[in-house]
């Protein structure tokens, strides 16, 4: 073994210790609480990557795709932002996919090809099991009003600025941006 190197494990997710895998980058779950601990609810990427590993062991070859696809998304994400993977961070991420995926599925309804509709939308639903409830429109209108105020935002030219604190807050992964932008624009001259 080289001296500059450690021999340390990567870090693993899993429900169980039988179906543990290492994870991209070595970047564990943000929580730091090992994967197979009793009592520990399991995150939202874990419930993910358990679906695939019973996909796969089901052969259900469409379920598989969609969900290596969308864990491929999420360590692209946490390795780009040098973020470890969090709930957060992959409601992001499926709720970016689904709306990739609806806009898809509008311009193959233009284009008549209904087999690429149906396989959209059984892709949609499956992604937006793991997509947990957005926040109601009074919790979204006062994360907005502080996001202003925070960033002494005067008009729609300083949009940029609440949208990023708005991104930087702990509810950024439950946020519907575009209702917000909409908020954000109703509240701004």
């Amino acid at each position: 073994m080289d001296a500059g190197r450690r021999s340390h494990p990567a870090p693993t997710v899993g429900i169980a210790a039988g179906n543990a895998t290492p994870l991209a980058g070595g970047l564990g779950v943000a929580d730091g609480t090992p994967p197979g601990h009793p009592g520990r609810m399991a995150t939202l990427y874990e419930r993910l990557r358990a679906d695939s590993v019973a996909a796969m062991k089901n052969r259900d070859n469409a379920a598989v795709l969609s969900l290596r696809t969308a864990d491929a998304a999420i360590q692209r994400a946490s390795m780009d932002q040098a973020k470890p993977i969090d709930d957060n961070l992959a409601a992001a991420v499926l709720r970016k996919a689904v709306k990739n995926l609806a806009d898809a599925r509008a311009e193959f309804q233009k284009g008549g090809r209904a087999d690429l509709v149906a396989a959209n939308d059984s892709e949609i639903a499956l992604l937006e099991k793991y997509i947990p409830a957005g926040l109601d429109a009074a919790k979204l209108e006062s994360l907005v009003a502080a996001a202003i105020q925070s960033t002494g935002a005067q008009s729609r030219k300083e949009m940029g600025k609440v949208i990023g604190a708005l991104k930087q807050g702990p509810d950024a992964g439950q946020i519907d941006f575009a209702q917000a932008s909409r908020i954000i624009q109703s509240k701004l001259p």
